[in-house]
């Protein structure tokens, strides 16, 4: 009998470089998911993922016939089908508070990332630079006030947030006033732990080192 290798059901098509993909990651790490996470260049994706995802785009999860495409709607879906650790609140109030806290990080922060990275270079970029930068130092006081961004355990929401931070070096910005010290302890405490560890692709791992 040959050695029969147990593949797993669910197929992650991730963007090794794209903070969106990487949020994904993050949540199937923390659950400690079987998946067979596939690393796809946006320029040249597999035409298989064209056949699953109408919109030809990054990331996709395939989770035998399911196949989700919005990387919010995995988070929800992923946290909902592997209950523990929980990372989303149990409680309607709270829950809403936290969808509401990363659409808030989408508009605010993720829409400036997505310009730097578009365009690295020129006006626009270091006025989104800048606007980033100053946005996170006026929010600093608030990852102060618990372990994790306004919550005693790690969520849904930091898996949104970390991303963002660990970019920083690539996005051209520093933070190194007082101002940011509650910045810099949330992204070490974040950035120790094994499943975020886990979740870098060779290329973010780059980023750090």
């Amino acid at each position: 009998m040959g050695v029969v290798t147990k593949r797993s059901s669910m197929t992650f098509f991730s963007d090794p470089a794209s903070h969106y993909s990487h949020r994904v990651r993050i949540v199937l790490a923390e659950k400690g998911v079987t998946v067979d996470i596939v690393d796809v260049d946006p320029e040249n994706p597999p035409e298989e993922l064209a056949d699953l995802n109408p919109y030809n785009a990054l990331p996709t999860l395939v989770d035998r016939d399911l196949v989700l495409y919005e990387p919010n709607i995995m988070m929800e879906y992923l946290d909902e089908r592997f209950p523990h650790p929980p990372l989303l609140p149990v409680y309607p109030v709270a829950r809403a508070n936290s969808r509401l806290m990363i659409h808030r990080i989408q508009k605010d922060w993720c829409a400036l990332v997505d310009q730097i990275l578009e365009q690295p270079t020129g006006k626009a970029a270091d006025a989104a630079r800048k606007e980033l930068r100053e946005s996170l130092l006026a929010t600093a006081p608030l990852f102060g006030e618990m372990p994790y961004f306004l919550s005693e355990e790690f969520t849904i929401v930091d898996c949104c947030i970390a991303p963002i931070l660990w970019r920083l070096p690539a996005l051209g910005i520093e933070l190194s006033d007082k101002q940011a010290k509650p910045v810099l302890k949330y992204m070490d405490r974040i950035f120790a732990r094994d499943s975020f560890k886990a979740s870098l692709s060779d290329l973010e791992e780059d980023i750090r080192n």
